[in-house]
């Protein structure tokens, strides 16, 4: 058997553990977590100071030298999630449906973990804390593969983690670090011990992973998301949503890379807009109507494709909402994109029309985040439909099982007419769910 087989195995056992404590248990070891990484915060920073000088000598971009860096206000950051994901209720154990099937045979469709989930992620090193919480919290396990310019801050973030799962009696197993390209081979291939893999990435990247393994892929794709300027917006609320929307951080998912705008508010605007954003260092790629009204570099055809993660973004002119909606869903990764407008029935339209997990009303596409929802953190924002959408949190990291309670009842009755369905609708929770207990 392969290591990576042995580390899955594990994981397994692991996750057997897991689903059955109790949330006091569970919060407990993520309070923990919180007090290792912060005991050990001087070694943590040496360890990330040493991927970022191997990173610059690499010649790795601005904006993902800033994903890369793991300081102080990171660490408060990611104490603070680990904090406020022990505030949030237990997603585990809550009965969703009841019904009565006959006199004396009930139904309970009842919340449980997925499993073991394999999480393949970019060089964000709170990434790692933000995953293995969430996970823990929901009573999965995690094999984690990071990007390998943080390798040497990942190994050192999962020994504070798996340290404190020992301490809370956990098994450390339950969080587990890939460091190579050939273990994340190997995981692609362990089905039956691994039930869910997500990798956040690229489309060509996520689409690899769909393709090179039977596990259930649920991917976290491009962030091509677009801000739409309406004809009758609000010009300084516009001007405020789109610098934040670009600026507040280029490096993430849910920064605006393509800004439309109505040719009716564009002369208005472009200038105010031009301004700003280059003030900040944007560098402006527009259509020919763009052009025509400011100065700019020429937009092509791949430009509406292409998530910059840079001070880069490209501008077109529309003529309707419809045309806006349009080139959304067209080009945009269904990930988030905004209008902006003092029309409620533009808006409407809009939120209604645009096929994507997250559509703003006059807010900018940064508040796309699972903490900003309230959902202690994510695990990352799904662009697809089945069976999480939009910033996965606690609940994205859950499934369900049928727990039928009888008393004696057969099929061979039910045939013979001794036995009736009833199917009726009961306000009861699952009697067995008291008996979650921790033992670990």
């Amino acid at each position: 058997m392969t290591d990576l087989h042995e580390m899955s195995l594990a994981a397994r056992e692991a996750f057997y553990t897991l689903s059955v404590s109790s949330d006091e248990a569970r919060n407990q070891a993520l309070l923990m977590m919180a007090d290792s990484l912060s005991s050990r915060a001087d070694a943590i920073f040496e360890q990330n100071a040493l991927d970022l000088r191997d990173a610059e000598a690499a010649s790795l971009a601005a904006p993902l030298l800033s994903r890369l860096k793991f300081d102080q206000v990171k660490l408060d950051q990611v104490i603070q999630g680990l904090k406020s994901l022990c505030a949030l209720p237990d997603p585990l154990g809550k009965t969703t449906l009841s019904t009565e099937l006959m006199p004396g045979l009930n139904l309970y469709r009842v919340v449980c973990p997925i499993g073991v989930v394999g999480v393949i992620f970019e060089s964000r090193p709170d990434a790692l804390v933000q995953i293995a919480s969430l996970c823990i919290k929901s009573g999965n396990a995690v094999l984690l593969k990071g990007g390998s310019e943080a390798l040497r801050t990942n190994r050192i973030l999962a020994e504070c983690i798996q340290d404190a799962l020992r301490r809370a009696g956990f098994p450390c197993t339950a969080v587990q670090l890939l460091t190579s390209r050939e273990e994340v081979s190997a995981m692609l291939k362990e089905d039956e011990l691994i039930d869910l893999i997500i990798p956040r990435g690229s489309n060509a990247f996520v689409r690899y992973i769909m393709d090179n393994s039977r596990i259930p892929v649920l991917g976290h794709a491009d962030g091509l998301c677009h801000v739409y300027i309406h004809q009758d917006a609000d010009p300084d609320m516009a001007v405020r949503v789109v610098v934040d929307s670009k600026t507040q951080n280029v490096s993430v998912c849910n920064a605006m890379e393509t800004l439309l705008i109505h040719e009716g508010i564009a002369s208005l605007l472009l200038p105010r807009l031009k301004e700003k954003l280059e003030a900040a260092g944007v560098r402006l790629l527009g259509d020919e109507k763009v052009q025509a009204l400011i100065s700019c570099e020429p937009a092509s055809e791949a430009d509406w494709s292409t998530e910059y993660l840079d001070y880069i973004l490209s501008i077109r002119v529309v003529s309707s909402l419809e045309e806006a909606i349009a080139h959304i869903n067209r080009y945009g990764s269904h990930h988030t994109d905004c209008i902006v407008t003092e029309d409620e029935a533009a808006a409407a339209s809009f939120l209604n029309h645009v096929d994507s997990a997250g559509v703003y009303w006059n807010v900018s596409t940064r508040f796309a985040d699972g903490f900003v929802y309230g959902f202690g953190a994510e695990v990352g924002i799904a662009t697809g439909k089945i069976h999480a959408r939009g910033p996965m949190g606690l609940e994205g990291l859950t499934t369900y099982k049928y727990k039928l309670i009888g008393s004696g009842q057969t099929m061979s009755d039910v045939k013979r007419g001794l036995l009736h369905y009833t199917h009726r609708p009961l306000n009861a929770s699952d009697p067995t769910s008291g008996e979650r207990k921790q033992e670990a």
